[in-house]
């Protein structure tokens, strides 16, 4: 088991926050943004790969994506994929080029973006917490190796738990921004 290391656990929830950032800005408010695709994995040479692996997206129109597509087989598993991440858009092959007219947003279409920045949120609290199990577990390894004393590891214990809070708030004002933009167009 490692050693309590705060500067990694820190880098680690960071990291778990600035993925939500990523994950939230690629939710559509209603222009294209070629952030967008950002989350999607393509079935592609036996194994899963980023969209932008197998791709190139850029925004041409307002609301318009366009996918080029580097290697014509894989056409079908983009497209397929694209459908399949849930964001409500309708792919139109052109050659090695997917066009992808972005709809207006309905009511209905922004409460399940909402719901889904919820969803984007609950997964960074996660690996926030999983951060924080690892951190608790290390300083217990560590009172155990007798490398250090009980009230050591309660007091680091309380600094993890901190980080955790401060952590989780940003994850929760994240997403909380991101569904007041969605619902407020």
């Amino acid at each position: 088991m490692a050693k309590y290391d705060k500067a990694d656990i820190e880098r680690r929830m960071s990291g778990a926050v600035e993925a939500l950032k990523s994950d939230l800005s690629g939710l559509r408010t209603g222009r294209a943004n070629t952030t967008l695709l950002d989350p999607i994995q393509v079935e592609v040479y036996g194994a899963m790969m980023p969209l932008n692996q197998v791709a190139t997206v850029s925004a041409p129109e307002p609301r318009m994506l366009s996918v080029q597509v580097w290697d014509k087989s894989n056409m079908t598993p983009v497209e397929k994929a694209i459908r399949q991440a849930g964001l409500g858009l309708n792919p139109m092959t052109d050659g090695q080029n997917i066009r992808l007219p972005i709809p207006d947003l309905t009511a209905e279409r922004r409460k399940e973006l909402a719901k889904l920045a919820g969803q984007y949120a609950e997964k960074a609290r996660i690996a926030i917490r999983n951060v924080r199990r690892d951190g608790m577990e290390a300083l217990k390894d560590d009172e155990k190796k007798k490398e250090i004393s009980e009230d050591d590891r309660k007091r680091k214990e309380e600094e993890v738990q901190k980080l955790t809070d401060q952590y989780v708030k940003q994850a929760d004002e994240a997403a909380e921004h991101k569904e007041k933009e969605i619902l407020s167009q």
